[in-house]
């Protein structure tokens, strides 16, 4: 089955904030994208770095006017090696580690954390 997802938006209150702490996590830069919208009077836009066409999912941060991070919205899982490198960056970087690694069975291991937007984000990873 083809992955359905194909993009994916966090938004964030500080956008130089949340820049910094996804970069700091995940180590990997993003690419500020200026966006004109006739429908938004602001908007902050930085894109995480693409997969090759079908094989995966992009996204971005967003700082919208009209929009406001937080939880109990959509939860988006990223896809890391092994998670505790991950979780080792997320306190330093200015977020919260909600649930340690936990073992899925033969789906890996997941992990939730908390940005510094107040966003909830999973991690998931094979080993």
């Amino acid at each position: 089955m083809k992955n359905v997802v194909n993009w994916f938006e966090i938004y964030t209150t500080d956008f130089n904030r949340a820049k910094k702490f996804y970069t700091a996590v995940f180590q990997t830069e993003l690419t500020v994208t200026p966006i004109q919208s006739d429908r938004h009077s602001h908007m902050d836009y930085a894109l995480f770095p693409g997969k090759e066409e079908g094989s995966g999912s992009m996204g971005a941060l967003v700082k919208l006017d009209k929009v406001n991070p937080g939880p109990g919205g959509i939860l988006v899982y990223f896809d890391t090696k092994e998670i505790n490198s991950e979780l080792g960056r997320v306190t330093a970087a200015g977020g919260k580690v909600l649930q340690p690694k936990v073992n899925i069975g033969e789906a890996g291991f997941i992990a939730l954390i908390e940005d510094t937007e107040g966003n909830i984000i999973g991690l998931r990873s094979k080993a």
